[in-house]
């Protein structure tokens, strides 16, 4: 849940800092006062669009905190997410921060550490879910109807199922169209891929051979310089020159003083051992060396054959990749591909096979879904017709529509065929009937905006348990609904708390009396500049704001009628209380 917010420079808001608690949270106060503007930093704070107008003026940029503590499960669900972007600490804590400059740069941090915009946002949608004045709207979408339906009758594995086989039969027509294709064409894919496969089995590469080549060039680019410091150094170790002096000769000549020593002093003798081995070697060395230099040819003909093979490397790397095992793996599946082509036929008969198998199987998951949709719609109209009449429209009539259309290359269910999608075959539709006698229609033709709200509601209050959002904020639920019903639109919200943590910007004091919490945001002048201020109520206070939103003249009435609808939300809620407590019993 969101248990903190602080909001700087945003908007007519300088400095604010709000701790929210379990339960249904209420804000009120006058038109233009800031209330939907705390809205709008919430939204911000989830990766909504920022923009540098909602900076406040005489300052360079806007900032916005919030806390959220994390459930078990939600906990478990974002861990592998933020554990692949370095953002998990282990805590059950998250702490997101947007600052908004002037300059156009936006930057977002998840626990102290900077993340993009997406990551941001992707957080955002499993923390808070926000219905603003215009967001019921999102039911008059007809496509968002099916995801709703799948989510209340929990049939997102099903579906699943069914997604995976329409991928696999898309797969299998998609080789199809690609092997129907212009036979022409065809002809010209094979005499390229016949030419590039035979260009590269021509050339006989072997992997690592152009490494190998390549150090062979620099001997035989070396060849001289190569033979004249390996004559060099044998010259000196011990060569065949009679005017100089060698290492082998000094010694030599070391090796007979030390023998002589040693008739002298038989201690000596493993130092004349050591030079006498050393001796040993440096005659292998040098003759290793004079074998070395003699074996050094410069051979133009051998340099002309590395260089025209590394050449021709090249070139089949310009074409084919970046390695001559990327150039071999090239060649395979050219090959491959060639003799998917020249064996198109065959390959057809058998794609065609696989395809009106696959049209018949993932036909009967279809309908299987659409059997499990069918029912889970008739108990969502019956859940959401029993809250409308609660939220006094109960003369309404809500329909699930799940229809099927017929499509020639549809898939099969009792030897017919019928249009699908990656959902399945179902057109799922939320249909209306307000009044008696009418029949069902669509809701953007037949909903007016408080009847719209009043069903979002509904559907929220029916949908709930399958929300696994923790926070859910409604911004002006009550717009288009009167106050006779806003005191069961209160109860409706209060009702959702034993799961979510519920925030409401209202001005209606029926639905305001059943906060768990209530706070006051009222705007003031400071220092010449309109600043926004939010004061948390206590009993008292919450009775006085109570009697100034009910309206009218100020007095013991209206006072008194604010308490008695506070004292009476009161008795209803611990009624209600006290009935889950026996049925849990």
């Amino acid at each position: 849940m969101l248990s903190e917010l602080n909001v700087s420079d945003f908007a007519i808001i300088d400095h604010l800092r709000l701790v929210f608690s379990p339960g249904l949270t209420v804000l009120t106060g006058e038109t233009g006062a800031g209330k939907s503007i705390i809205i709008d930093a919430v939204s911000n704070l989830l990766g909504g669009r920022a923009d540098a107008e909602s900076i406040r003026a005489g300052t360079d940029g806007a900032r916005i905190e919030g806390m959220f503590v994390l459930s078990p499960a939600l906990r478990q669900e974002l861990q592998p997410f933020l554990q692949e972007h370095g953002l998990d600490d282990g805590g059950d804590a998250l702490i997101l921060t947007r600052e908004i400059n002037r300059t156009g740069r936006n930057v977002c941090r998840v626990n102290g550490r900077v993340v993009t915009l997406a990551v941001f946002s992707q957080i955002g949608q499993h923390l808070v879910d926000i219905h603003g004045q215009g967001e019921h709207l999102s039911l008059l979408r007809v496509k968002e109807h099916l995801n709703i339906l799948d989510r209340y009758g929990g049939l997102q594995q099903q579906r699943a199922a069914v997604t995976e086989g329409v991928f696999t039969l898309r797969s299998v027509r998609q080789e199809l169209a690609a092997l129907r294709s212009d036979e022409r064409e065809l002809a010209r894919r094979v005499d390229l891929l016949e030419y590039q496969v035979r260009e590269i089995e021509d050339a006989q590469l072997e992997p690592g051979e152009e490494q190998k080549l390549l150090a062979e060039r620099k001997l035989l680019l070396n060849a001289e310089r190569l033979s004249k410091l390996a004559g060099a150094v044998f010259q000196k170790l011990g060569g065949d020159s009679e005017e100089q002096r060698t290492v082998a000769d000094v010694l030599g000549d070391v090796l007979r003083d030390l023998a002589e020593l040693e008739k002298l002093d038989p201690q000596v003798a493993p130092q004349r051992q050591v030079v006498e081995e050393a001796s040993y070697q440096l005659d292998d060395l040098a003759r290793t060396l004079r074998s070395y230099r003699d074996g050094v040819e410069f051979n133009p003909l051998r340099l002309q054959t590395v260089d025209d093979r590394l050449d021709l490397i090249h070139n089949l790397k310009r074409k084919y990749g970046n390695s001559i095992s990327e150039v071999l793996q090239f060649a395979r599946e050219a090959a491959q591909e060639l003799h998917n082509i020249t064996h198109h036929e065959e390959r057809m008969a058998e794609l065609e096979g696989e395809e009106a198998r696959w049209i018949v199987e993932v036909g009967a998951q279809a309908a299987a879904l659409s059997a499990a949709r069918r029912e889970a719609a008739a108990r969502l109209a019956s859940a959401v017709e029993q809250e409308l009449d609660d939220l006094n429209m109960e003369q309404a009539q809500f329909v699930v529509d799940v229809r099927w259309k017929e499509a020639d290359d549809g898939l099969v269910v009792d030897d017919k065929r019928y249009a699908f999608d990656l959902s399945g075959v179902d057109r799922v539709q939320f249909l209306i009937s307000p009044n008696v006698g009418e029949p069902p229609k669509p809701l953007a033709k037949i909903a007016s905006g408080g009847e719209t709200s009043r069903l979002m509601l509904a559907l929220k209050a029916v949908l709930t348990s399958a929300d696994q959002v923790p926070t859910l904020i409604f911004d002006e639920i009550d717009q288009g609904i009167g106050g006779r019903a806003g005191g069961i639109v209160g109860r409706k919200l209060w009702g959702l708390t034993p799961t979510h943590q519920v925030l409401c910007v209202t001005h209606l004091p029926q639905l305001a009396s059943y906060g768990n919490a209530h706070f006051s945001v009222s705007k003031l002048e400071s220092e010449g500049r309109t600043v926004t201020r939010v004061d948390v109520l206590d009993e008292a206070s919450r009775v006085d704001e109570l009697a100034a939103m009910l309206g009218g003249p100020p007095g013991q009435a209206r006072q008194r009628s604010a308490q008695e609808m506070y004292e009476e939300t009161l008795a209803v809620k611990c009624k209600v209380q006290e009935s889950h407590e026996t049925n849990a019993e």
